[in-house]
This record gives structure tokens, C-alpha cells and sequence, in this order.
């Protein structure tokens, strides 16, 4: 319902065959740009702010430019791109991204690819990813520690940078290696373009990082390369065969181009990076060891990319959302008192469609009668030329329209189904004052996913805890017991912690204090209360998936710190307990 923006998507081809081999098979030479161009339209929901595109040309001559880039911002940008491309782009190394941001930056700089030139081959780096580094302030120093001055304080530049260093020292230690061996002028540069070995790159630049990401890269010379975070936060999946090496953010995305099955697509594993070399060479190399999440849960890959951000058509996807939607049929009968005659079924648009699929399957279970009804529909996005709070509400609470006589007036109850409630504006400002119009019985809001209590720092734009309609539920229900000490003391434990950052101590959490009080139930009903429109009629239930709930359905996929607090990384926490002290510091600000 509330559009969260993901930073990002990455697609990557290594064509493995001369382009003639393409040209006389596929009657283009255009294959490689055509199957890019698909894996990222096809990826287009994972960002929209953004694109760009790289090419190497392996045989262009000396003189002539081998390395090319096309960027373009906003929701055409895939297109734009790929308006600009000629027969200069005709390569065998491809690199595609989509951006989404989640630091509030935007314009043509900030879109990925970054390209880092030199006139030696092996020393030009582009670089994209679907990252969000947490420690960036510790790289930066140490960058500038060692010499260097970033143009941009951004982890995208900043890493840029890092790992062009260490490119650097590699195409070095291959020039004296060269040199060793007796070999002069262009033969050295030979030697060292068919010798980069990426992964001493990447074991010398990765280990510097906390945080979610799956980077991408290629070099002038012909190298390519993509690599997970040791937690597996980010995913990354990726198929080979004699004629191409693809690397996608999401496996039914390269199914579908090179018309695959799910068995023919590999993950990428925690850690390990995938490499090709300029000779089309391909290894996978554990770039670093796989790390355990701070929780000890075997797996910190994002829950959230199989509630709501990858495509739905994945085959596991599709039957873990089923599940979660099947898993809320006992609390639903509950928040109905079991009358499935007199209740209409429903969903929000899009995402929620394939968990309502499943909370029908467990209804129909109990009663072959479940009355379904489309009863929201989304509009076009329409546009926020009106400044003025008041028009501009006015104009969000027609983002969605309902279908009339969809229900029995003051008889009937609704039941709605959306993959998550994060923020609860749509809620506000929209669905549940159109909702009303209908006149329900009551209306039971149901979210696929547990209560939204933390931000997230590894790629998802949920980083302001007083955004969270969980969170302002717990403030309130702690001032209305009168616990504000509470407050205070994790204000304090929190400020402490951040003035600790520099020691080898694992940081705590302390920001879970704040809802350790109260029940699921009662932070319910608090939101309800929040949330509900003046002059609002019809009585209105929350069901929430549990946490039980959520790792039953998605066990490969554990990372549930927007849910528990239980952050994979140090500086997820470190992040979180930052989060706190500035929304204190915010609030007395505003009191005096």
C-alpha cells in the first residue's frame, strides 16, 4: 500500500563467444544489449528513480574508446538509455542498474553505474550495486587516512574509490611482476590485462564494509565480477552456459529471459563472489567467510524481498506469500467471530494479491462460501503539484477508489488484506476513509507481515523511527501509563552506546525497551487509534502475522530486524540506537 523505495537492482551479461557468433546465430548484434534491456525492465520494480547502463568493447583498438556508459534519471530512464545506444555499444561486457535512493539524494550523479578512468585499461573500474554500507563514516577516514580526498561523502563514491585503490595496487604488483620476467613497454601492458586477478581486489576493499549489498563491477580490461555481503542480506543469483555468464538481483527475472527452469539458476552464497575473467574464465571465490548474524540465526537474507519486494512469479515466492496470507485465517475468524457469511474478502493492489490467494485457500477450508469482492482499486499516481498540506492530503485520499455496492451496508464485514503496514499515511488519508464510504460492519485490516517496530538500514527506505506507525503507538501508549523515565533511560543507554562506537564491545539494541511493555494487542489497537480518520464510522481491527508466522513460511530468509530489533550487523545497531537519540533530541528541540 505505502510504496517502499529499495535500493536497487543490478543485472550484469558476460557474452562468452565472439560477437559474430551472436551476430550469425541471433541475426543481431544486439543480442547481449537486447537480453540486458530485458533483465532490467523486468526488474523495474525495484527502482524507478533511475538507470544506467555500461558496455566494454574487448576489441576496440588503442585510440579508440572501449569503456561506455549511458545514465538517466526518473520512471523512463530504461528507456531513455537505451534510446542513446549505437553500434559503439556492441561488447561483450554488459552492466545494467536501477536505482531507488534511500539516502534522500538524487539527480544524474547519484545514479549508478560510477566509472573511475585511467589510461591504463586495467586501472578503469565501473561499479554498481543494491547496497546500503552502515559504516561509511569509518571508511571515509579511512580513506582520507591514507591519503586520498572522495569528491562526493556517499558510500557509492566512497567505494568507488576504495576499490579503485586497490585496482590500483594490484595492476602495480602486476607491473613489477612484469618487469621481473624481463618484459618491456606494450608487452607489460599485456601481461598485466591478462593477469588482474579481481578477487585479491575484492579481498582487499569487502572487508572494510558493514552492511547489505550485492556489488557489481567491470573492468576496462575485460574483468568482471559481482559480490554478496557475508550476511547474505542483499541476493544475488546468477546462470551460465557456453554463450553467456548472467548475474540478476532476482532469479525468475533470468528465468524468463533465457527461458530457464528455477533448478538451471544458481545464489550467489554469503560472501562468495562470482568472477570472469578476460579470457571468459569462470570461478566462484569466497571473497569473505560467511558471517553469522549478531542473533546467531542461520540466515540474515531479507524477509522483506520475499513479503514485497522480488517479483511474486518466483516459484518459492509465490508459496511462501500464499502462506503467510493462509497462516491469518485463525486470527481473522477471530476478529469476525467466525461469520464468514455476512464478510467480504478482499486486498490492496498490487503486491497483497498473492497472500490474499492464500488467505482465501484457508478460509474455503472452513466454509466453501467466502465471498470475494475487488474492492479497492489504485489509480494512476497522481502528481504532488499542490504544496499546501490540506490540498495535498485532499489529493492523497484519491490515490485508491472502492468498487460501490460491493458490500451489504452496516451488515457486512470487510476484510482487506496488504503485505505490510509501515508508515500508516495511506491508512490515514486514504483506504480507510473510502473504506468507510461503504458503510461495513467493521473492518478488519490484515497485514501479511508483523508489526514494522525498527528501521532498516541495509537498502530499505524505512530509516526514522518517528515514521513508524508502531512506533509512535508505543510512545503513546508509554506517556498514557505515565513510563516517560522509560524514554529517558533509553535515551540515555542509547547515547551512551553511540559515544562507544570505536570499542570491540557487540553494541545492544536499546531501542527495544520501548515496546517490551506492551502486547502485540494493545500496540494494535493504539495504531487503530492513531491511524483512524475524524469522523471515521465503522470499528476497525488490526491482524498482524507473527514473527512464528513469518520464518514458518520464508525458513531460508531470517533477517527480521524491521520486525524484532535483531540487527545482523554492528552497525545496523549502532544505526538504530543513533535513530533514537535523534528523534529525542528532535522532540526537546521542538519543545523549546
Amino acid at each position: 500500500m505505502e510504496q517502499l523505495k529499495h535500493e536497487c537492482g543490478v543485472a550484469m551479461i558476460r557474452l562468452l563467444k565472439p560477437l559474430s557468433y551472436y551476430e550469425q546465430k541471433y541475426g543481431t548484434w544486439r543480442y547481449g544489449l537486447n537480453k540486458l534491456y530485458l533483465l532490467m525492465e523486468k526488474q523495474h520494480n525495484r527502482g524507478q528513480e533511475g538507470a544506467g547502463m555500461a558496455c566494454v568493447n574487448l576489441d576496440a583498438p588503442a585510440g579508440e574508446e572501449y569503456m561506455f556508459r549511458e545514465r538517466a534519471v526518473g520512471k523512463d530512464a530504461i528507456t531513455e538509455i537505451f534510446k542513446q545506444v549505437d553500434k559503439s555499444f556492441a561488447g561483450q561486457l554488459y552492466l545494467g542498474h536501477l536505482r531507488y535512493s534511500t539516502t534522500g539524494k538524487s539527480g544524474l550523479q547519484y545514479v549508478h553505474p560510477f566509472l573511475r578512468r585511467n589510461n591504463w585499461r586495467a586501472k578503469n573500474l565501473c561499479l554498481c550495486g543494491n547496497f546500503n554500507m552502515t559504516n561509511i563514516d569509518e571508511v571515509f577516514r579511512f580513506l582520507t587516512e591514507h591519503g586520498q580526498s572522495p569528491r562526493v561523502y556517499g558510500d557509492s563514491y566512497i567505494t568507488l574509490e576504495l576499490m579503485g585503490h586497490r585496482l590500483d595496487r594490484e595492476v602495480e604488483r602486476l607491473y613489477v611482476e612484469a618487469q621481473s620476467k624481463g618484459l618491456e613497454g606494450i608487452d607489460i601492458t599485456r601481461y598485466i590485462d591478462d593477469h588482474v586477478e579481481m578477487a585479491n581486489v575484492l579481498k582487499t576493499t569487502m572487508p572494510h564494509y558493514d552492511g547489505g549489498y550485492v556489488m557489481c563491477g567491470l573492468t576496462g580490461s575485460g574483468e568482471m565480477f559481482a559480490v554478496r555481503d557475508p550476511w547474505g542480506i542483499r541476493p544475488a543469483f546468477y546462470y551460465q552456459n557456453e554463450e553467456v555468464v548472467v548475474v540478476a538481483s532476482e532469479r525468475p527475472v533470468i528465468q524468463t529471459t533465457f527461458d530457464l527452469q528455477a533448478e538451471d539458476i544458481v545464489e550467489l552464497l554469503p560472501g562468495q563472489s562470482l568472477l570472469v575473467h578476460k579470457d571468459g574464465t569462470i570461478k566462484k571465490e569466497q571473497i569473505l567467510e560467511q558471517k553469522v548474524s549478531l542473533t546467531n540465526h542461520p540466515s540474515s537474507a531479507c524477509s522483506f524481498e520475499r513479503i514485497y519486494f522480488s517479483r511474486g512469479s518466483d516459484r518459492d515466492i509465490y508459496i511462501e506469500r500464499k502462506q503467510l496470507g493462509e497462516q491469518l485465517t485463525p486470527a481473522i475468524m477471530r476478529a469476525i467471530d467466525g461469520d464468514i457469511a455476512h464478510t467480504v474478502f478482499s486486498y490492496i493492489p498490487n503486491t497483497a494479491e498473492v497472500a490474499f490467494y492464500g488467505m482465501t485457500d484457508g478460509l474455503r477450508r472452513l466454509n466453501n462460501e467466502v465471498r470475494i469482492e475487488k474492492v479497492v482499486w489504485k489509480d494512476i499516481k497522481l502528481r504532488t503539484f499542490i504544496t499546501e498540506g490540506t490540498e495535498r492530503n485532499d489529493l492523497a485520499a484519491h490515490v485508491y477508489d472502492i468498487t460501490y455496492g460491493s458490500l451489504i451496508p452496516y451488515e457486512d464485514n470487510l476484510v482487506i488484506i496488504d503485505d505490510s503496514i509501515v508508515r500508516g499515511t495511506t491508512l490515514k488519508e486514504s483506504i480507510f476513509k473510502i473504506l468507510d464510504r461503504l458503510h461495513p460492519k467493521k473492518i478488519v485490516m490484515v497485514s501479511s507481515s508483523p508489526q514494522i517496530r525498527y528501521p532498516d538500514y541495509y537498502g530499505i527506505d524505512m530509516s526514522r523511527l518517528e515514521e513508524l506507525c508502531a512506533f509512535r503507538a508505543a510512545i503513546s501508549l508509554i506517556k498514557e501509563h505515565g513510563k516517560q523515565q522509560l524514554i529517558a533511560d533509553t535515551y540515555r543507554n542509547c547515547k551512551e552506546a553511540v559515544g562507544s562506537q570505536g570499542s570491540d564491545v557487540i553494541p545492544v539494541n536499546y531501542v527495544r525497551a520501548i515496546y517490551a511493555s506492551f502486547t502485540v494487542e494493545e500496540i494494535n489497537r493504539k495504531i487503530v487509534e492513531i491511524l483512524r480518520p475524524t469522523g471515521m464510522q465503522a470499528p476497525v481491527e488490526l491482524v498482524y502475522q507473527s514473527i512464528e508466522g513469518l520464518h514458518t513460511a520464508c525458513p531460508h530468509h531470517m533477517g527480521d530486524w524491521y520486525f524484532t530489533g535483531y540487527y545482523p550487523t554492528p552497525g545496523g545497531i549502532r544505526m538504530v540506537n543513533q535513530a533514537f537519540v535523534n528523534y529525542v533530541e528532535e522532540v526537546l528541540k521542538m519543545q523549546l
